[in-house]
């Protein structure tokens, strides 16, 4: 009963930080810069400070879909905020190109991330099937049961790598968007507010993989009773 309450509470935390999240990113569209940048101008201005030359900003459909890819190096920003002259647009922009310049400085958590990636997303397209059949053959099979305990726990440690890869970014972007001028003294707090709660949710989803991680364990180490 208690993991089920555990399960209850994370999946309430996650929606209130969802609607937070996007109610915050609403409010801060609607905040213009005082320079008037878009998120791509921002964007390629954090990279030409940083010496990065390497690296394409493209636009992608969708909100909220903002991200770097590093197998190809290209910041993909959504519409919203590849186009938006806003707050909330500029911190996004500035926040992925972070993750630009932690690979430009070669930055440990973000290697071992890239290197973990093939492995986790072959666990990802297997691990609940892989769970589902250990769960129902755990008298008979337990190994597999615990396979896929194992993948899970890869999966697990990636949402945990990836909290300070996040968080490293966030602080990059912050200190340079001060630093530039792109944020003032009154809407710097503002831009900072908004990538907190896009942390939150980093660590929510790290928080309930590592729960529901404990519950296959859970009920595996019960079976062997």
């Amino acid at each position: 009963m208690s993991i089920w309450i555990i399960f209850i509470g994370f999946m309430i935390l996650s929606w209130i930080v969802s609607i937070t999240l996007k109610s915050k990113f609403s409010k801060y569209s609607k905040i213009p810069l005082d320079n008037g940048m878009s998120g791509r101008e921002v964007a390629e201005k954090m990279l030409r400070e940083n010496g990065i030359t390497d690296v394409t900003i493209g636009s992608v459909e969708g909100q909220l879909t903002d991200h770097y890819n590093p197998a190809n190096k290209t910041i993909n920003l959504s519409q919203e905020v590849y186009n938006g002259r806003s707050i909330s647009s500029a911190a996004v922009a500035a926040h992925e190109c972070g993750h630009a310049v932690q690979h430009a400085k070669a930055y440990a958590w973000l290697g071992f991330r890239s290197n973990l990636v093939p492995v986790v997303s072959f666990a990802s397209k297997w691990v609940q099937w892989i769970l589902l059949a250990g769960i129902l053959m755990v008298r008979t099979f337990p190994a597999l049961l615990l396979a896929g305990i194992i993948l899970f726990a890869l999966t697990t440690l990636f949402s945990f790598i990836t909290l300070p890869v996040e968080i490293d970014a966030s602080r990059r972007a912050l200190a340079w968007l001060s630093n530039a001028g792109i944020t003032s003294y009154q809407n710097h707090a503002l831009a900072q507010d908004a990538l907190k709660w896009a942390a939150y949710t980093y660590v929510i989803a790290a928080l309930g993989s590592l729960a529901t991680l404990l519950y296959y364990i859970m009920i595996f180490t019960g079976s062997r009773r």
